[in-house]
């Protein structure tokens, strides 16, 4: 069995929890404060997902677009993710909640914009 020490970003409370883990399975989860902070250390454990958020240029606009994951995706395939949103041509008009990029890195979430840029 293994331990490890995090600190949960559920809420404000910070908790320092110790998650003991064996193999790919949470044994057990401790110091944490709410449920949720079980649900984060499993999770964070196990299969860690981040959203992404970034800026991205727009094809004859010198301010760039504002965009972010629909959902949280595996850690892994942020800079997949990323690549991808560097190497897409977005062009105007871009309205807040568009769909810019759907199934991005094939994770199955899209990525839309969080501003509108006329």
């Amino acid at each position: 069995m293994q331990e490890r020490e995090i600190i949960c970003i559920s809420c404000p409370m910070g908790c320092r929890m110790t998650v003991t883990l064996s193999e790919n399975e949470v044994i057990k989860v401790e110091n944490n404060t709410c449920k949720r902070g079980e649900t984060y250390a499993k999770q964070e454990c196990i299969s860690p997902m981040r959203m992404v958020t970034a800026v991205a240029p727009v094809k004859g606009s010198k301010t760039p677009i504002s965009v972010k994951t629909e959902e949280p995706i595996p850690k892994d395939k942020i800079m997949a993710v990323m690549d991808e949103i560097n190497s897409s041509n977005f062009s105007t008009p871009i309205h807040i909640g568009d769909t810019l990029i759907e199934n991005v890195a094939s994770t199955g979430v899209n990525v839309i914009a969080t501003k509108t840029l006329l």
